[in-house]
């Protein structure tokens, strides 16, 4: 196939059979975008802060196929993610929230709202199709609006498992440690929940969020609580067997990490003590040398010296 700059060749310019006129990360990013905008649409809605209407993308239905579950409830999608879109952000007073809890908002709450975000909210422009940064920043104004309103403990806890779900899906030693940063806060949020707030919560009923508390303590390494959350599952009468056989999935998966650390332990332990042994042999062999080269020194020295 001749090249599209075929013909310069008088002017100089003979290699350029392997030149491409766009680059094939640039080429993929288009046929996102257009897959997207096929399967998303604006929703007009109305704020019930500033009573204002504005438009949010959403999904439409069927637009989206599940590829997995994670064990914390994070499913992975494929053609487009719907916690991308998850948040409604008001573009004219920024108040932000689940689009589950955005009309669940009372008087004295919308005044919070208008003294702590709306004075100090700049709007702007989201792009037609959301990337996970934009989810970030959205998720995040939602926990900001949830935190100045005293939200509850299980709403401000489920913002942030999104989040940590959120970073999860990035690679980076940040990402990492931003996605603990946030399942700490959750967990936190979830215990307080689950001890003072009715349930369910998010349709989580008590056996799950039970569940969800010890696989997020899992998550973070704290095994001995994990444990615990997961026996009361376990224990507890009327739960579900699909619910029980992923529990003792989770907690063999404790037991397996607790025998591979002793086992680690114990190899570091003889590892040592035969590095140990190795330098006092070593030590020995030193000395030995030290007084055949030093016939001065020690008894030696005293039986020369008669």
């Amino acid at each position: 196939m001749n090249s599209i700059f075929s013909g310069l060749e008088n002017v100089g310019f003979k290699d350029t059979d392997n030149l491409t006129l766009y680059k094939k990360e640039e080429l993929q990013e288009l046929e996102t975008q257009h897959k997207n905008f096929s399967l998303l649409y604006k929703k007009t809605v109305t704020c019930p802060v500033c009573e204002n209407t504005f438009k949010q993308l959403a999904l439409k239905s069927n637009s989206y196929r599940m590829i997995s579950k994670d064990s914390d409830f994070f499913i992975r999608y494929d053609l487009i993610n719907p916690y991308f879109y998850d948040v409604y952000v008001c573009e004219h007073c920024g108040y932000s929230a689940l689009k589950v809890d955005f009309n669940k908002i009372t008087e004295r709450q919308k005044e919070l709202v208008k003294t702590n975000v709306s004075q100090k909210f700049k709007s702007r422009t989201y792009p037609e199709s959301y990337t996970r940064e934009i989810a970030i920043e959205r998720y995040k104004l939602a926990l900001l609006n949830a935190t100045y309103i005293n939200s509850k403990a299980g709403t401000k806890a489920m913002i942030c498992l999104k989040l940590a779900w959120m970073y999860r899906l990035g690679d980076s030693d940040k990402d990492k440690e931003l996605e603990r940063t946030f399942l700490t806060s959750a967990l936190e949020g979830f215990e307080f929940a689950f001890s003072k707030e009715s349930l369910p919560i998010y349709k989580m009923n008590t056996f799950l969020l039970m569940y969800l508390i010890g696989e997020i303590n899992r998550r973070l390494g704290n095994y001995n609580s994990s444990l615990n959350w997961f026996s009361r599952v376990l224990t507890t009468p009327g739960v579900s067997s699909t619910l029980k056989d992923l529990t003792r999935t989770q907690r063999d998966l404790i037991k397996e990490s607790q025998m591979l650390e002793e086992k680690l332990k114990n190899k570091d332990i003889i590892e040592s003590n035969i590095n140990l042994d190795n330098d006092m042999e070593s030590n020995k062999s030193q000395v030995t040398i030290n007084k055949i080269k030093n016939p001065n020194k020690g008894i030696l020295a005293k039986i020369l010296k008669k």
